[in-house]
């Protein structure tokens, strides 16, 4: 759900992100519909790429997926710009 998430905020498909991180869109879709994993490479990959566009990844309350460790306040994993839109 992170990915679908953190694509919507950049407004990219599934297509754009694969490009950009270099995968194939294959692997988006299955991942996303969540019917099987990804590899760790991959999935650092996706994530390199996020953040190199502005958006982090926010870990949940057992600093499980995600990545800032900070356990989210109190919610599951998510997502966010990594700095305040417009500037």
């Amino acid at each position: 759900m992170q990915c679908r998430a953190a694509r919507a905020l950049l407004l990219w498909s599934q297509e754009d992100l694969a490009r950009r991180a270099r995968v194939s869109a294959v692997t988006i879709r299955t991942f996303e519909r969540g019917q099987g994993s990804i590899r760790p490479a991959t999935a650092r990959l996706l994530r390199l790429t996020f953040a190199a566009a502005g958006v982090e990844m926010i870990a949940g309350e057992d600093g499980g997926e995600g990545g800032d460790g900070e356990g989210g306040g109190g919610l599951g994993p998510g997502v966010r710009f990594a700095r305040p839109v417009g500037t």
